[in-house]
């Protein structure tokens, strides 16, 4: 009987997403990448969509994403010497679009908040370790993180809502997956 409700409840959930719709989903990989790691994201179709590319030999955490044609979208990088952990998100000519910080307290789920170049702010709340968390802005949902899409083993997913910046939805992704899993 809860085990029915529950299911009700996700497909309702699915139901005003418009999961079906005109969403994007993705699909990533759990504990993404040591560092000089490479792995491809791929569409929920399993084509090749963006290359996560680790970057060696640096003194700070450096991710690109780059289009399948090898052209840098989106660069990550860290910035170790804060209070607080924070990764930043750069454009390709190294403007930062975007900053994602861990939440200083957080009394009953994992929070970040993402703090957009252009202003505006977001929020990436859930149970972020087991990949089951929403990141929204202004208390709408702009993306979904989970697990329950994909079968396949240390994966999760990543829908992004109709019109948002899927490879920036992707990077927050990303850094909030490298986050937490140091």
């Amino acid at each position: 009987m809860l085990g029915r409700g529950r299911r009700e409840e996700r497909r309702e959930e699915r139901a005003t997403f418009g999961l079906r719709g005109d969403a994007e989903r993705y699909q990533m990989r759990e504990k993404l990448l040591s560092i000089g790691d490479d792995f491809w994201i791929q569409n929920e179709s399993g084509q090749r969509a963006f290359k996560v590319d680790g970057k060696a030999l640096r003194l700070r955490k450096t991710l690109i994403i780059q289009d399948p044609s090898g052209s840098a979208l989106l660069r990550i990088q860290d910035r170790p010497i804060r209070v607080r952990e924070v990764m930043e998100i750069e454009d390709a000519a190294g403007a930062t679009v975007a900053t994602v910080a861990k939440a200083m307290i957080t009394p009953l789920r994992d929070r970040f908040t993402v703090t957009l170049a252009g202003g505006g702010q977001l929020t990436a709340q859930g149970n972020i370790l087991d990949h089951e968390y929403t990141i929204e802005a202004g208390g709408t949902k702009v993306a979904e993180v989970s697990r329950k899409w994909f079968r396949i083993r240390d994966s999760y997913g990543v829908e992004v809502a109709p019109g948002q910046n899927a490879v920036l939805m992707l990077a927050i992704a990303v850094c909030i997956d490298q986050m937490t899993t140091r």
